[in-house]
């Protein structure tokens, strides 16, 4: 188990690439983390792309990535607009994008979708991550959801209480679309960090998690 201990120093200008699949991927899978990291390292830079964001949820993806990254947006939101379920099935479209991301932008640390997530959509960008960046840090965040596939993470980022309501307040202003589905709600986002802050002895109660499996520093 590892903890938040990146091999940088406050003033590092970090490059961090932030990857989702939808609209609301990266603010519910490491919101913390990001706002974590602009505090930590203030001179850091996000990089911020969505796969599927389409028409209102592409105007939530933009309110959404202005509230978490702010004055740290480097480059994005880039907004594609894949369709929501069938990434798979455009696989060489997909796998031009990263193509394109892997020509515009060296990344210091990439935050992605767990690998073996149960979301078709989610597994895509996963691989497709680890099939373009293959000399990065990566880290591989957990969305909860209906099919029950979160599991045991290997990398823990400890969260100040003041952050985790920072992100769940963001993530219900930004995402209006969404509240009317039953897992979409405060209780839901506040749980997984309090049971990932448990796992992880964080001194505040709360923390996110990552599944990371390689390291080299």
């Amino acid at each position: 188990m590892l903890s938040m201990r990146l091999p940088f120093d406050k003033d590092s200008s970090l490059n961090i690439l932030c990857l989702g699949a939808h609209a609301d991927d990266i603010e519910i899978g490491c919101g913390g983390t990001i706002l974590h990291l602009a505090r930590a390292y203030p001179k850091c830079n996000f990089n911020w792309v969505v796969f599927s964001a389409e028409g209102a949820r592409g105007t939530e993806a933009r309110h959404a990535a202005s509230l978490f990254a702010g004055m740290n947006m480097r480059s994005g939101p880039l907004l594609n607009n894949f369709k929501d379920g069938f990434m798979p099935f455009d696989g060489a479209l997909v796998k031009a994008a990263f193509e394109n991301l892997k020509a515009a932008i060296s990344p210091d640390l990439i935050l992605t979708h767990y690998l073996h997530d149960a979301h078709q959509d989610h597994r895509l960008v996963a691989e497709l991550t680890w099939n373009t960046f293959r000399d990065h840090m990566i880290l591989e965040y957990e969305i909860p959801k209906y099919d029950g596939d979160v599991g045991q993470p290997t990398f823990f980022v400890p969260l100040a209480l003041e952050l985790c309501e920072l992100k769940v307040e963001h993530l219900l202003n930004a995402f209006k679309s969404q509240q009317a589905k039953r897992w979409f709600c405060r209780e839901v986002f506040f749980s997984v960090m309090r049971l990932r802050g448990v796992e992880c002895n964080a001194p505040s109660g709360y923390a996110e998690a990552f599944y990371c499996r390689k390291v080299a520093i």
